[in-house]
């Protein structure tokens, strides 16, 4: 090896730990930011998820008053309906949530962690929650 190959390899050698160094800082910030938004949607899906519950359990409690009446069986469906507004409003309050995408907005935080991580899984690198 000649005196400007040396020099060359020397350079080279001296330039990786920068090279590391700032692809370590790219990947630091980009888990700080990743950090940062998800954490950012956990106060947004904490309330969707509670209004969730709160409905489902107001249409199952709904369903248990309109199922165990004893007039459900003896008039029409939209008159038994119309008996149980409870029941009713609740229920199309629990399909409108639905159309509206409530389920995405409830996994949301975990929907994007899956998405990082399998992009991320195409360059050997991975991600934690």
């Amino acid at each position: 090896m000649n005196s400007l190959e040396q020099a060359e390899a020397q350079r080279v050698v001296s330039l990786i730990p920068v090279v590391v160094s700032g692809n370590c800082q790219d990947l630091k910030a980009f888990e700080r930011r990743l950090t940062e938004y998800i954490h950012c949607l956990q106060p947004a899906t904490g309330r969707w998820r509670m209004l969730l519950i709160v409905v489902s359990v107001c249409t199952a409690t709904g369903a248990w008053n309109w199922l165990i009446d004893p007039e459900t069986q003896k008039v029409s469906f939209f008159t038994s309906l119309w008996n149980h507004p409870f029941f009713t409003i609740s229920c199309i309050t629990l399909i409108g949530l639905f159309f509206a995408g409530i389920h995405k907005r409830v996994v949301a935080p975990s929907i994007i962690a899956a998405r990082c991580r399998t992009v991320l899984a195409e360059y050997n690198m991975s991600c934690d929650d």
